[in-house]
């Protein structure tokens, strides 16, 4: 449902005015348009970098709120979103598939979209949205019911509306959608059903569907409505039939490296979790490795074809996905990279013409279930931290319980990180955590949850959990650290002022000096963090926005650690940050 909210004439025609469109060009260079953000990652390298330095280290202790927004009624849950700004409007996504259009200069709402969801849909993380995409005169994003809706800039009308997959089979969708050429670019979400992961491209102005590539073995991907080729090869690295509910849901979105004019998208855990069903429990020849489930992939955007992959977890046993974003950057020597800090506790650096593994460092402390990685970029596993084989058990139950760090939700879970050129650091939202996992037998059925495992998370210190490390990709070295009591679920964000911004749990937007850690400024804004803040320029001035909403998977999943933070108000609203001008 759609309603254009009562507004003066005059406010609606100054915010809307004069949309002339945004090209492929716009796109491309959003990071260095100051005045605007119309893609996830504030540039489809998703380096969450801003040139902006009116704020700065030296005057950052200045900021002020200028306006907040509230998301209103009963919907409140977590806000993982990314607002987007053109044209002096805020666009910015929030839960239950809501989008708002909201002036930036007064914070009044514009419009608002509200998608009419249908009884039983399947999220598993939370009731989240992480953002939308504008091309043209239309803003895209996507739906809990796994859809894809095109909206009108100016109106909020829809124009289009696609269906990615089968809600009742457990799909959804959640992530921002990426603009390429023309295409509309989006993956999908429900690893936990025994779903197949898939990266799917749309004509932006009809929705026409024009490829589609799943990412597990065996399956057909399709290129103009016909059958184009297979996903690697049937039953090379799975067993039996297993391939046909393998997992590895797409379901953070990718990244485009314009330099190679390729899509980098994680493909997520393997279905079941139960590693002893796949064949990946003791085939260590590469036969249960479970092909292209905890992996990164490069495709073609032209036609989806698959150009390179690799895996950062094969023979997955511990929920490890390989979703985390793939950030393209320069190295120290001027080599062209990719960075990306995974699930599994380990922070890899790749080639980019070809995916080829340069080298990998841990980021998280007490990792257990690997010793290190090899030359190859393969780990070396410790076999005794896998989760047993529920057919040892006497009863043919619960399998060996072993505990295993990090936790299912990972050294580094969806919450982006943000890389800054001015100092080559990567700046890296992590959590210090462990679990107790075993396997347990399962079948399969569709639209019910296939995980074959167990688990409880607990905390492995004392004192924190969460930790913002600025970590070198150079020599995997970590610079400073953060540490924080709660969880970090929120993303990051750097600035050519030198500052470093993120939130956290307790409800704190904070800024940090970019080369040193210290803590500069913080503004408590009254629920927790998950969201992504970003900057603009507007006027000549620069503002911060952040949306603040406590909830995403830790309170839902946690087990011990959630109970550490069950204290924390949910909330949804946006906040918008200046320095006042002085007169």
């Amino acid at each position: 449902m759609r309603k254009l909210l009562l507004a003066t004439t005059a406010t609606l025609i100054a915010a809307t005015a004069s949309i002339a469109g945004v090209t492929e060009e716009d796109i491309a260079n959003d990071q260095n348009i100051t005045t605007q953000i119309v893609s996830n990652g504030m540039g489809r390298h998703q380096q969450r970098f801003s040139p902006l330095d009116m704020i700065n280290k030296d005057n950052v202790k200045h900021l002020v709120p200028a306006w907040s927004f509230s998301m209103g009624g009963e919907k409140q849950r977590g806000q993982e979103t990314q607002p987007l700004i053109y044209d002096g409007i805020m666009y910015v996504t929030g839960s239950y598939s809501r989008l708002y259009a909201i002036d930036v200069e007064t914070g009044e709402e514009i419009w608002q979209y509200d998608a009419r969801l249908p009884e039983g849909i399947l999220p598993c993380c939370d009731v989240i949205n992480r953002g939308g995409a504008i091309y043209g005169d239309k803003i895209y994003f996507g739906t809990l019911d796994a859809r894809i809706v095109a909206l009108d800039l100016k109106t909020g009308d829809v124009v289009w509306k696609d269906k990615i997959a089968d809600y009742k089979a457990g799909y959804s969708y959640t992530s921002a959608p990426l603009i390429v050429d023309g295409l509309v670019i989006t993956g999908n979400s429900g690893g936990e059903f025994g779903i197949i992961g898939e990266v799917q491209a749309r004509n932006a102005e009809t929705g026409d569907v024009v490829w589609t590539r799943p990412v597990i073995e065996g399956h057909m991907g399709t290129l103009n409505g016909e059958e184009s080729t297979m996903t690697g090869t049937l039953n090379a690295t799975w067993p039996g039939d297993l391939w046909k509910t393998g997992g590895g849901a797409t379901w953070l979105g990718g990244t485009y490296d314009a330099d190679t004019d390729t899509l980098v998208f994680g493909a997520g855990n393997p279905a079941p979790w139960n590693s002893w069903l796949r064949g990946a429990g003791d085939q260590k020849d590469g036969s249960g490795d479970n092909l292209y489930a905890a992996s990164r992939i490069g495709i073609d955007p032209a036609t989806g074809e698959i150009k390179w992959h690799f895996q950062t977890t094969p023979r997955e046993g511990w929920d490890f996905d390989g979703v985390n974003e793939v950030v393209p950057f320069v190295d120290a020597e001027g080599n062209k990279r990719y960075a990306t800090a995974d699930r599994n506790g380990f922070f890899y650096v790749l080639n980019r013409e070809d995916g080829a593994f340069v080298s990998a460092s841990p980021f998280v402390k007490d990792i257990t279930w690997a010793s290190g990685i090899d030359e190859n970029g393969r780990p070396i596993y410790n076999e005794e931290n896998r989760p047993g084989n529920p057919a040892d058990a006497a009863d043919g139950g619960k399998g060996d319980v072993v505990f295993s760090v990090p936790s299912f939700l990972g050294g580094k879970n969806w919450m982006p990180m943000a890389h800054s050129p001015d100092n080559g650091l990567f700046f890296v939202p992590s959590n210090e955590w462990g679990m107790d996992i075993w396997n347990e037998p399962v079948s399969y059925k569709e639209g019910a949850a296939y995980l074959g495992s167990g688990f409880t998370i607990k905390p492995i210190f004392e004192d924190y959990i969460g930790s913002l490390k600025a970590i070198d990709p150079n020599t995997g070295d970590i610079k400073w650290e953060y540490k924080n009591d709660a969880p970090l679920w929120g993303g990051v964000m750097a600035t050519g002022g030198g500052l470093v911004f993120t939130g956290t749990p307790e409800g704190y937007l904070k800024a940090f000096d970019a080369d040193t850690g210290e803590e500069l400024w913080k503004f408590q804004t009254g629920s927790g963090i998950v969201g992504q803040p970003v900057t603009w320029e507007q006027d000549g001035q620069q503002y911060v926005a952040v949306a603040s909403g406590w909830g995403g998977a830790v309170p839902l999943w946690g087990g011990e650690v959630a109970k550490k933070v069950n204290f924390l108000n949910q909330g949804g609203s946006i906040w918008v940050f200046k320095i006042p001008v002085m007169n």
